[in-house]
């Protein structure tokens, strides 16, 4: 190799060392990060509410009722947002707002005419007869546009398909408490409020063995199990408390396990457990022992209440109590 050549490759070399040290780190938000924002998104045309965290928009759009409008927490990247909207969100700061129009194919998709089709009226349930009616069809879900006799036309595009979307959004804060991440994923996937904690659990599970030892064991058995031991371990854990609300959510209830291990992921913790209180302040079931005041119960108000109904009923509770007795 030549002198000129050595001289040429050395300088190359130093220039891409310069070029590293001197390049600058990213500024502002950045993929990853979790944000808080407040949003309204319009369409273009017409200037349908598409959807708010404004409790006063919704309000004054006369949906006020049909969920909790607040700040909603998001994670850079992760598309909980539209693309061109986490485009113009990285690289700026808490305080910042903007707007972002984003085109429909971007958004819900282009109009596809062909998504029009005509199917059988039976396959419509009676009470779902009439335009602009949400049906399922075939496990494909559309809307109603027209029915006569037997025949009706169903538009299987998304409703706001062909719309292009104005995203005005404010930058509210950054969000780095574990259990505030999860509460905001949480809240964005489920649309509900739910109390949690993290707590760092030690939790005893099985290990492979490994090491020379276990393999000199295991080498003349090629098909033998491999060798497992019992150890402790600490296990990052996120703990929510079951409600009605979740129970029921739909959401919850096809997608828990995705749910779980996007938060696990994005969170950074081990495992999540869902866990059910029952604190015993009930009055029991109508007809069973708690709501009677349980064995001796019989007494006081409710008592008095149960020998008011049997009169009634014209029944003797002497009578019942001996055929409980010869039973």
């Amino acid at each position: 190799m030549s002198d000129e050549t050595e001289q040429t490759e050395a300088e190359e070399a130093e220039a891409d060392t310069e070029a590293t040290e001197t390049e600058p780190e990213a500024e502002g938000l950045q993929d990853g990060d979790f944000v808080e924002i407040d949003y309204t998104a319009r369409t273009v045309e017409g200037d349908q509410l598409v959807d708010t965290t404004d409790p006063d928009v919704a309000e004054e759009e006369g949906v006020g009722d049909q969920g909790e409008f607040a700040p909603r927490t998001i994670v850079l990247g992760a598309g909980h947002i539209f693309e061109a909207v986490e485009d113009d969100i990285v690289g700026k700061e808490v305080g910042d707002s903007g707007s972002v129009t984003v085109p429909a194919a971007e958004a819900f998709g282009e109009y596809d005419q062909e998504q029009v089709k005509t199917v059988s009226a039976d396959k419509i349930p009676e009470d779902d007869r009439y335009p602009g009616a949400q049906v399922n069809i075939d496990n494909q879900q559309g809307y109603l546009e027209t029915i006569i006799g037997g025949r009706a036309r169903v538009d299987y595009n998304h409703p706001l398909a062909g719309e292009d979307i104005e995203y005005a959004y404010e930058i509210l804060d950054t969000v780095e408490d574990k259990t505030e991440r999860a509460q905001g994923l949480l809240g964005m996937f489920l649309d509900v409020d739910l109390e949690m904690h993290i707590q760092t659990d030690e939790v005893e599970e099985e290990q492979v063995v490994e090491g020379e030892a276990a393999a000199s064991e295991n080498e003349d058995d090629e098909e033998s199990e491999p060798e497992t031991e019992t150890v402790t371990v600490e296990k990052e854990t996120l703990y929510i408390e079951s409600t009605p609300q979740l129970s029921f959510n739909q959401q919850w209830m096809f997608q828990k396990q995705q749910i779980a291990q996007q938060v696990m992921d994005r969170v950074d913790i081990d495992r999540v457990i869902i866990q059910e209180t029952i604190d015993g302040s009930g009055m029991g079931m109508p007809g069973m022992m708690g709501g009677m005041g349980g064995m001796g119960g019989m007494g006081g108000a409710e008592g008095e209440d149960l020998e008011a109904a049997l009169e009634d009923a014209d029944v003797d509770a002497e009578d019942i109590v001996d055929e409980l007795d010869e039973e």
